[in-house]
């Protein structure tokens, strides 16, 4: 029997995949469906809620400080939401091997640290505004990872030069990875989300891009 213990909201889909939708800061199970839908109209949505409060606001892991992360509590969210993932995969039948983390900030940063982590959770993610949130002590197998980083050059809160890092980090233990560097502070932009939708298509499911109308010049 599943009994979650993560708040989440569930939309199925109408293909193999499922995007796991992580919230930023203060965010909740409800901000990202609109941006899943965008991404990728087929895709099944899995969207938690952090059990971590931070003035009220939920996150998905504690931190100390503005980018000082509690590592401890870290490690232990990451188990318990890919532990989520696994029971709700059973539940909602979604298939493991085609679950693609959406994360924005705070949500990225956890979906960083499930594939450093537990790699077998993830086919890919897309990372909104990311940082290194840990290096483990051996890093993992990721070649069979693809990862999109979206990053914005006037970001204050994520230097581009952390987000470059993280791409170092990634690769260093096999991934795919794409950066995608923008003139942006940190909040999403129109343009980027259609940069990270076709990225989606062309990288994970090429086949369908072929449906897609042409545009006319």
């Amino acid at each position: 029997m599943f009994a979650p213990d993560l708040i989440h909201e569930f939309v199925p889909g109408s293909s193999e995949r499922t995007l796991l939708l992580l919230h930023g800061t203060g965010g909740n199970e409800h901000d990202l469906i609109p941006l899943g839908r965008e991404l990728d109209p087929k895709a099944a949505l899995l969207s938690p809620r952090g059990k971590v409060l931070e003035n009220g606001m939920p996150r998905f892991f504690r931190r100390l400080a503005e980018g000082v992360f509690d590592l401890d509590d870290l490690k232990k969210r990451t188990h318990e939401l890919a532990d989520f993932v696994v029971g709700a995969s059973r539940h909602y039948k979604l298939a493991a091997n085609h679950i693609i983390a959406v994360g924005y900030s705070n949500g990225a940063n956890i979906a960083t640290s499930m594939l450093l982590l537990r790699p077998e959770i993830l086919h890919a993610a897309i990372l909104f505004r990311a940082m290194v949130p840990l290096v483990p002590d051996k890093l993992p197998d990721l070649s069979s990872a693809r990862v999109w980083i979206g990053a914005g050059n006037e970001d204050p809160i994520v230097l581009t030069s952390e987000a470059q890092r993280l791409v170092q980090l990634l690769r260093s233990a096999g991934a795919d990875v794409t950066i995608h560097l923008l003139n942006a502070g940190h909040g999403l932009t129109n343009g980027e989300i259609e940069i990270a939708r076709d990225w989606l298509r062309t990288k994970l499911f090429p086949g369908e891009s072929g449906n897609r109308k042409q545009k006319t010049t």
